[in-house]
């Protein structure tokens, strides 16, 4: 029996390869800094973790409905509506276990073979995975760090084609930190507004942001609410990636089909972590506030001192919690320097070509750690250049 054709084209995140190759070194007495993972070091904070624990003792073990509790899709759609500006009611909201069901759910109802999917490049690995497992055609768009890693808005245009199905967006994105200006998003909306496509706006790190103003959504924009796709979740605003609990918010029409998916594939999401949800979007934020402060005091340090590297140049992030350095100087491969990196240097982190065509030549670390370890990170990178001008 042999697998499916179409087993093919799926992928895997090349994160969870580079933890196990840095697992192995450290079973091996080796000492390793982990930079390669997107996953807040923070706690869970500690009154979420008493609401899951109450919910246990009050019997929240059962199944619940497919879409979510009511009354977490409740508060979902009241903060999705207060932090975007838009109205949405619970009708909108689906919860699934974690982020990725509202990328896989909507491209199985839409997407057909042949079908285009245009998206950033680089980008999170699932969204080519996802698609080329489908069957649709991945339409890769550059990002460009001299646009603050955004798009050539020309090219994107010049990408868009009737067989485009769908646009993702991810703002602030994964691997680069950058975020989509509000008025480039304005010009986005101009283009697709009339086309028959749905937008699919990745905003799972949309609370994790170091300007004065919170990222702009396109669902913001009159006439894209209704064929837009809200991805977010509870995993990196709330250091809740082991809990599992992610949402979309979407229209009507499509949320019958991502329920018929859910409940063919997952039933419903935990109850008794949702009802913890529930008190992570109505209870205190200082929390959040806290941790987004943190990374910022780390983003600050730790690409100041990635910058002093030979042959590197890092842009601090505008959004979530990486530092996208540019490479290229450095006369090394950025997949032979990242695997340089972790066997000689003992620093895990990720080729920028991991996540598409135009990531080569940087590499991905995540400032997820603490201030100590990152500095630590930093004094090995540098003694590593050394030995690679030698």
């Amino acid at each position: 029996m042999k697998l499916a054709g179409r087993m093919q084209g799926i992928e895997i995140e090349s994160a969870f390869d580079v933890l196990v190759r840095a697992r192995a070194l450290e079973a091996a007495g080796r000492s390793v800094v982990h930079l390669e993972i997107g996953e807040p070091d923070f706690p869970t904070p500690a009154h979420i973790i008493e609401a899951a624990k109450r919910a246990l003792d009050e019997g929240w073990t059962r199944y619940g409905p497919t879409q979510g509790l009511p009354e977490l899709r409740e508060a979902i759609a009241a903060y999705v509506s207060r932090t975007r500006n838009i109205q949405v009611g619970p009708q909108h909201v689906c919860v699934v276990p974690g982020g990725k069901p509202i990328l896989f759910f909507p491209m199985l109802a839409l997407l057909e073979p042949g079908d285009e999917v245009v998206y950033p490049d680089p980008g999170f690995p699932i969204y080519r995975s996802m698609i080329q497992f489908l069957g649709a055609t991945p339409v890769p768009v550059p990002l460009l760090e001299n646009r603050g890693f955004s798009f050539d808005l020309d090219l994107l245009r010049d990408k868009l084609s009737d067989h485009t199905k769908m646009l993702i967006l991810n703002s602030p994105q994964n691997p680069t930190g950058g975020i989509i200006p509000e008025q480039d998003l304005r010009e986005i909306a101009a283009m697709v507004r009339d086309r028959d496509l749905v937008v699919l706006s990745d905003e799972i790190y949309s609370r994790i942001y170091y300007s004065a103003e919170a990222p702009f959504s396109i669902a913001s924009i009159p006439g894209m609410l209704e064929k837009t796709i809200i991805l977010d979740g509870f995993s990196k605003t709330y250091a809740m990636t082991g809990w599992r609990l992610g949402y979309g918010v979407m229209p009507e029409w499509l949320v019958d089909a991502v329920n018929k998916l859910m409940v063919n594939s997952n039933s419903c999401a935990a109850s008794f972590t949702q009802r913890a949800a529930l008190t992570a979007l109505n209870g205190p934020q200082t929390d959040v506030d806290n941790m987004v402060q943190q990374f910022r005091q780390r983003r600050d340090a730790f690409c100041a001192a990635l910058n002093r590297v030979p042959g590197f140049h890092c842009v601090p992030a505008l959004g979530a919690f990486y530092a996208f350095a540019n490479v290229r100087d450095t006369g090394i491969s950025s997949r032979q320097l990242a695997d340089y990196l972790l066997q000689e240097a003992g620093v895990a982190c990720l080729d920028g070509g991991s996540f598409g065509e135009h990531g080569a030549g940087y590499i991905r670390f995540s400032f997820a750690n603490s201030v100590e370890n990152l500095m630590e990170a930093a004094r090995r990178i540098e003694a590593a250049a050394k030995r690679w001008a030698a």
